[in-house]
């Protein structure tokens, strides 16, 4: 009879807590899903946003300035959801990496715009890593720190040959959770970020071809910003291949 009761209890017990895991696990589950739909409205303005941006609508200094408020009021916890920051920190920690970029999957958000709207990327640095210095051509882009901190420069692009840029700088301060900056090819259009703390991650969207007049692909162009400081402190930087960018940088 001893032994019945101790073999009920138990598997009473084992009933209960596996179903307090699984009410946990459903909890979670649910929470995650409310997140995704609280999060589609603010995507659905961005591809609002994006949408005039290409139409003509706004001018891009224009949609840096919302895009720099959508970025402000985004709720940083219902966006980490969106990552599996585990899975980025093992890639973080392998032999010969410490950076890590990565497109972020929207499929899960309710009323998420296409992707040819814009680009939606993670990306992830240990500490002294970098997003290299470089510009931008017919792109309209903005980050919003997730975790850790950054340090972030910003200049702007003034004469550009085939070899260099001469770049005015606009902005060299630290960045924390839920702070983020724009860019476009009138206003900060060159960028350097790098990480201070041991892991540090920005969420970036990114507009791409939004203004046949400038002519040629978009794409984006790396320089040196250590090159020669002009008078009224511009620096003349040499512009760099991606690979040389890179390693003196990354």
């Amino acid at each position: 009879m001893l032994a019945s009761r101790r073999g009920f209890v138990g598997g009473s017990l084992g009933s209960l807590m596996a179903f307090g895991l699984l009410e946990s696990l459903w909890s979670r589950e649910l929470l995650a899903a409310g997140g995704r739909a609280r999060l589609g409205p603010w995507f659905a303005e961005l591809g609002a946003r994006t949408r005039e941006l290409r139409g003509r609508q706004l001018r891009d200094v224009e949609f840096q300035e919302r895009l720099g408020a959508l970025l402000g009021r985004v709720d940083l916890a219902e966006l980490e959801e969106l990552i599996d920051f585990d899975a980025v920190d093992r890639r973080l920690g392998a032999p010969g990496r410490g950076r890590v970029t990565q497109d972020v999957d929207l499929r899960a958000v309710p009323g998420v715009p296409t992707a040819t709207e814009f680009g939606r990327r993670l990306f992830a640095c240990r500490s002294g890593r970098a997003i290299v210095p470089h510009g931008h051509h017919d792109m309209c882009t903005g980050f919003v720190v997730l975790r850790g901190r950054w340090r972030g420069r910003h200049y702007d692009r003034g004469e550009t040959t085939r070899e260099h840029c001469v770049l005015q700088p606009t902005i060299d301060r630290s960045f924390g959770p839920g702070e983020g900056s724009t860019i476009s090819d009138h206003r900060d259009n060159v960028h350097w970020f790098v990480a201070e703390t041991d892991t540090a991650y920005l969420f970036n969207v990114h507009v791409a071809g939004y203004d046949p007049e400038l002519g040629g692909a978009p794409g984006r162009m790396y320089v040196d910003p250590a090159g020669e400081v002009l008078a009224g402190g511009a620096i003349w930087a040499p512009r760099m291949s991606s690979a040389a960018c890179h390693a003196k940088y990354g």
